[in-house]
């Protein structure tokens, strides 16, 4: 078994949702073969920007588009692309526009050597952000720009607005003010070119702005304000109130602020939630911090600080701490998983903190029909990225650990290779342990007997009284096994056939029949035939198939019979 070590990045809340930084391995190797690796974070290679031309458009404006661009909040992608451009650039009228991100520049040089940035950028889970260069014309919020007078006339109007003692600026109502109208200016804070004009003076005369006040501007969408998150960082009251927002995405746009409280009441997306909780945990996940909603005071947010963590020194050779923790580990994984496979799971309440959570998800699709096999866990499947009603979110979080072990209880039963076993510790602290484990396993029963799964498991846990440890924290990620980590299972077993050419072929082909025979259903004489003819060629075995079943060729009766 691998054991490897590393540091968790201070900066990262204690969750299983963490994704890793890059880093690069130092090994160590103990005398019983053991692998110990300690990790460190990686400083990324020196950037390299191409030269390429862009034809030319009205007035030279370019629309730069981001795909899936509203995963990214808007400061670390803006920083992101400016840190990899080799020239300096403004993004003009950035908005969200569906899934997409999309600003405007307007020299052609400048267009280049962004399109140029496109793949240079990895988001937290490793994905290269794509970035498209398309000609466009003028921007609205350009074509539209309000007059000197009028902006003049917008500053005079919000300094009378504004009130000093409480840093507070109150716009309400603001496109009905008998100073703008009496001079016809007309202020529609949904129109870019006057929210952005309006942020503009905020960042200029008003840079100290904690409480802003937007109730009752029929605002329907939030993408001139993500402005808000550079031209007024320190604000931390926002009334929204009576607008007309539809959907809890436009909050995704602002989520940079560090709200205390915040008020929606009067909008629309105020009725979509199913209950009150789930109303309140959808605007938390956009803002941790708050406190009040609606003018109501909230319990105070969950957060662990990590800032300053009490860890313990990095797992060296020689560091006598890491055979003892070690230990630790193997042994509880080695009882967890004896009543998990073969025990009466209710037995793991014990493993459990009183308050744990836990949540199993399925990257694959379930539409996908290579996921066919994994139908029995997709109805307790929390993958975020396809799953976007809070409610259910909030559901299939099991919660307690009574709730965890029912849900544990009626998963199919298994048999898990402790051999394939990677276990990778993240960080330790005097109170808590945080370490995944990696592995293979098969069920053993049901409709999908046979059927070998790929796993990984994030524990985040703390000492108990007797040496062992307490679960606070469990994600199950799970996935169909791969022909190469079913082919390492050191469990499989292949039964003996009735047909005598079984029999004298060696163990490692046997495994092969086995495989053979559970990827293409055949049963285990055919997958011998199809073996033995292709000189035990697995690729090649596996291509022959494939061209036979497409014509047809093959008899039912070389098949297996499933219920």
């Amino acid at each position: 078994m691998e054991m490897r070590y590393f540091h968790k990045d201070p900066q990262v809340r204690h969750a299983p949702y963490t994704i890793q930084r890059k880093r690069r391995r130092v090994n160590w190797h103990y005398e019983d073969q053991t692998h110990l690796t300690t990790w460190r974070h990686r400083i990324p290679p020196g950037r390299e920007v191409g030269e390429n031309t862009q034809g030319r458009t009205m007035g030279n404006w370019f629309m730069i588009t981001i795909p899936y661009g509203i995963k990214y909040d808007r400061t670390w992608l803006l920083n992101s692309i400016q840190s990899h451009c080799s020239v300096p650039f403004t993004a003009v009228d950035f908005h969200y526009f569906k899934n997409r991100a999309q600003f405007f520049v307007q020299d052609a040089g400048t267009a280049s050597a962004l399109r140029d940035v496109s793949y240079k950028i990895c988001d937290e889970q490793n994905r290269k952000v794509s970035i498209f260069v398309s000609p466009s014309a003028v921007p609205y919020s350009v074509q539209n720009k309000l007059k000197p007078e009028q902006v003049e006339q917008l500053k005079l109007t919000m300094n009378k607005r504004y009130d000093v003692s409480q840093k507070a600026l109150d716009l309400q109502k603001l496109r009905f003010d008998t100073d703008l109208v009496g001079r016809d200016v007309d202020i529609v804070l949904n129109r870019r070119n006057c929210m952005a004009a309006t942020l503009q003076i905020i960042e200029r005369d008003f840079p100290e702005l904690l409480s802003l006040n937007l109730r009752n501007n029929k605002l329907y969408r939030l993408d001139g304000l993500s402005d808000i998150i550079e031209k007024a960082p320190k604000v931390k009251i926002l009334n929204l109130s009576k607008n007309e927002l539809t959907s809890v995405s436009e909050l995704d746009k602002i989520k940079g602020l560090k709200l205390e409280e915040l008020w929606l009441e009067g909008n629309p997306l105020c009725s979509t939630f199913p209950d009150h909780s789930a109303y309140i945990s959808a605007i938390r996940d956009c803002f941790p911090k708050l406190l009040r909603l609606d003018g109501q005071e909230l319990s105070p947010p969950i957060i662990v600080d990590i800032e300053v963590p009490e860890l313990i020194k990095p797992c060296k050779e020689s560091y006598k701490g890491s055979e003892t923790l070690k230990s630790l580990i193997l042994q509880f994984l080695q009882q967890y998983y004896l009543i998990f496979d073969y025990g009466d799971r209710r037995g793991l309440l014990d493993a459990y903190h009183e308050e744990a959570c836990f949540s199993l998800t399925i990257p694959c699709n379930p539409k996908d029909p290579a996921s066919s096999t994994l139908c029995e866990y997709f109805k307790e499947n929390r993958n975020l990225k396809m799953l976007k009603d809070p409610f259910l979110r909030r559901l299939l979080l099991k919660h307690t650990k009574r709730d965890i072990v029912d849900c544990l209880s009626v998963l199919p039963k298994t048999q898990h290779d402790l051999s394939s076993f990677l276990v990778d510790v993240w960080f330790q602290t005097e109170r808590m342990l945080c370490f995944s484990v990696s592995g293979v396993f098969k069920e053993v029963e049901g409709r999908f007997q046979g059927c070998f799964r790929a796993f990984t498991r994030i524990f985040i846990s703390t000492p108990a009284s007797d040496a062992t440890l307490y679960i606070v924290n469990d994600k199950l990620i799970l996935r169909n096994a791969s022909p190469k980590e079913i082919q390492s299972a050191l469990f499989i077993s292949v039964p003996t056939p009735r047909s005598s050419s079984l029999l004298t072929i060696s163990q490692e082909q046997k495994k092969m029949v086995q495989v053979f025979s559970m990827h293409s259903g055949l049963k285990l004489e055919w997958s011998h035939k199809c073996l033995q003819d292709n000189e035990w060629n697995y690729t090649r075995a596996g291509q022959i198939f494939t061209l036979l079943q497409a014509k047809g060729k093959i008899p039912e009766e070389a098949f297996q019979q499933f219920p």
